[in-house]
């Protein structure tokens, strides 16, 4: 029974672990794309640190990325569409869990 209770303990512990790195990978990921809106806002250094710091934010007003779109998209207001964060949401995860796996 042990090795029963070990491997279970095993697999809670790997879900709590990918659980985590997906969140951080997620919220790297809306601090990539805070920053890459701030550039198109014209933003720089701390204010762009402010801004994208603000998308991170912005996530945890509900589940899913909507809230991160919604936001970006009414800021930059014309300079990309709402279609353009969600591409760019896509194409910043990879890189983010990249930048993760670097740090450990």
């Amino acid at each position: 029974m042990t090795t029963f209770n070990d491997r279970e303990a095993a697999f809670e512990n790997k879900f709590a672990h990918d659980a985590e790195m997906q969140f951080k990978a997620e919220a790297r990921r809306n601090k990539l794309v805070g920053l890459w809106a701030a550039e198109l806002l014209g933003k720089s250094g701390e204010a762009a640190n402010d801004y994208a710091l603000s998308v991170v934010m912005a996530d945890l007003e509900e589940a899913g990325t909507e809230d991160v779109v919604r936001k970006v998209a009414a800021d930059l207001d014309g300079k990309a569409s709402a279609d353009d964060v969600r591409a760019k949401l896509t194409e910043l995860l990879p890189v983010a869990k990249a930048q993760l796996m670097s740090e450990i």
